[in-house]
């Protein structure tokens, strides 16, 4: 009985000897790749740039201030470079939804909120209206009216403005689909 134990010992032992030569390096290898040099960014490297997964769902007004939809997606060319930005118009939470892609260079990201209408007559909040000039999409708020203090984020934009485009003229646009 001994003898059947000290011999499954030793035919483990060698089979677990084996696995561990097998794995240690050659000593008869003679060339050796260079050390690639080690990968370093500091956070103030990519100070400036923005997140995709911040940009993505960051909503789209017109110059009036209205809501168009919602940034769905980013199309890049094979070199990284953004050339669509397709976004989710109509619907409502994401039902009845239908995605277009327009160029890139027809958004504009701004970093300041949309500034937003309190209330036009005065009403029985006594607010003063804070609605923005003809055209101005920032919060810049008319005289009267404290604006509200925004804090800067550098690794994304408050909300995009899609110039020269109204609900009804992306309702009318085709609708884009990915090609499968």
């Amino acid at each position: 009985m001994f003898k059947k134990y000290m011999t499954a010992g030793i035919v483990g032992s060698a089979l677990l000897a084996t696995a561990a030569f097998a794995q240690s390096p050659s000593a008869t290898t003679t060339t050796t790749a260079p050390a690639a040099a080690p990968v370093t960014a500091s956070d103030t490297t990519f100070n400036g740039n923005w997140r995709t997964s911040k940009v993505v769902g960051l909503s789209v007004y017109n110059e009036a201030n209205e809501s168009l939809g919602s940034i769905n997606d980013l199309l890049t060319d094979k070199q990284g470079n953004i050339k669509a930005v397709v976004i989710g118009v109509g619907g409502f939470l994401g039902v009845g939804e239908r995605l277009i892609a327009v160029p890139y260079d027809k958004i504009k990201f701004v970093n300041e909120p949309v500034a937003t209408m309190a209330s036009a007559t005065g009403g029985s909040s006594g607010m003063k209206s804070t609605s923005p000039p003809s055209g101005m999409t920032t919060g810049a708020a008319t005289s009267g009216a404290a604006p509200a203090a925004a804090k800067a984020n550098p690794w994304y934009p408050d909300h995009a403005v899609l110039s020269g485009a109204s609900k009804d003229q992306l309702k009318a646009m085709p609708e884009f689909k990915y090609a499968m």
